[in-house]
């Protein structure tokens, strides 16, 4: 993809992060913060062309890629939101949703602006389809950032509400240090990366969340300006690797709700994943350029639970629909409720040393603080 240069930058100060920010923050802040990117190469010309993701950005002098965050300057392509996050949080592990990595733990999130994707329902767009001119921000080091999350007393580092791919530089300095610290760390990511970025990432990351958005090529290119096959091939490779993965899927009717759309899916994790990788269907509701559809009703839901089950899933939820008996977890042998959420909650856990209480059936998943990866 060929990128020219955009038109006039916008310096706007009225949009901010969608979450509230850390009072222990430095206030907001302005100044330029110029990092040289990783994963490029330089062509003729001073053009460049990122190896990030599968965009593949071939970027002429004075443009940026597709994900707002990496500029030409000169023939050097350099990462422009390092140090800059504009939001910053404590929130349970649940949100994310993660419900198999320490369950009940509390995160310190962490996003700049940027995505390589243009979904057309993004929650996050007020920030992931933004230039950094665009959006208030912090200037905070990798140190700062652990220095916070320590005070703060979190157990881990989560990079999320954005596309955490589209501030990687600064995301693995600070993976890198949190796990020096004792701190665990986690991503909320489309899975649209490169395989020699995401091995690098994953050796300092301890669990992946994916949204595989949907599964035809059709729905990736329409509606996500994506592809399909890169996101399997993502999860592929954090199987082979051997890193914590869950997996979410936001049901948008009619866009992805189809039944025998989500059978493939289901039987695509089954057999190149596994039958224990935790699956979450989870709610629409009308957001950024789909403002004009209905929140998804709870039955689509349901279905897709049906048909993940029929497909040998284990551990598969409802998400976004407060109460409902899909939001807990239940051991897969005896069937004994495991861990009840309220919203984003955690109420009751009865898995002990990684096993259900009641029958002693091994339950995957992360429960403790693991082993460095490197």
């Amino acid at each position: 993809m060929r990128l020219s240069k955009f038109g006039n930058r916008l310096f706007a100060r009225g949009a901010v992060g969608i979450v509230l920010c850390l009072a222990t923050a430095a206030g907001f802040a302005g100044q330029e913060s110029l990092k040289e990117a990783y994963f490029y190469r330089k062509l003729e010309e001073s053009e460049v062309q990122c190896l990030m993701c599968p965009q593949k950005c071939l970027i002429v002098e004075g443009a940026r890629g597709v994900c707002r965050n990496r500029e030409n300057r000169g023939g050097t392509l350099y990462a422009l939101t390092y140090g800059r996050p504009c939001t910053l949080s404590v929130e349970p592990i649940e949100k994310a949703p993660f419900f198999h990595f320490v369950p009940g733990h509390k995160r310190l999130c962490v996003a700049t602006v940027g995505c390589n994707l243009r979904c057309k329902y993004c929650q996050n767009w007020h920030i992931s389809q933004k230039r950094v001119e665009e959006v208030n921000h912090y200037d905070l080091s990798a140190e700062e950032i652990v220095k916070i999350a320590k005070k703060e007393g979190v157990e881990s580092i989560c990079f999320t509400f954005s596309e955490p791919t589209a501030f990687y530089e600064y995301m693995y300095d600070i993976a890198k240090l949190a796990r020096e610290n004792g701190l665990m760390t986690s991503i909320v990511s489309n899975g649209f990366i490169n395989p020699e970025p995401l091995k690098q990432l994953i050796r300092v990351l301890d669990a992946v969340k994916i949204d595989l958005k949907g599964f035809s090529e059709s729905f990736y290119e329409e509606v996500c300006f994506g592809r399909l096959e890169p996101v399997l091939n993502t999860l592929r490779i954090l199987k082979e690797e051997g890193t914590w993965v869950e997996i979410v899927n936001l049901v948008v009717p009619p866009f992805n709700d189809d039944a025998n759309e989500i059978k493939k899916m289901c039987e695509w994790i089954e057999k190149n994943l596994g039958d224990e990788v935790p699956l979450h269907f989870t709610r629409f509701f009308p957001r950024y350029k789909l403002t004009h559809l209905p929140a998804t009703p709870v039955q689509p839901l349901e279905k897709a639970i049906e048909i993940a089950k029929e497909m040998g899933l284990k551990y598969v939820y409802i998400g976004n629909v407060s109460g409902h008996k899909y939001n807990f977890t239940y051991c897969p042998e005896c069937g004994r409720c495991l861990m009840k959420r309220m919203n984003i909650f955690l109420l009751d856990n009865r898995v002990v040393d990684g096993r259900c209480k009641f029958c002693g059936e091994k339950i995957p998943g992360i429960w403790g603080k693991g082993p460095e990866k490197g």
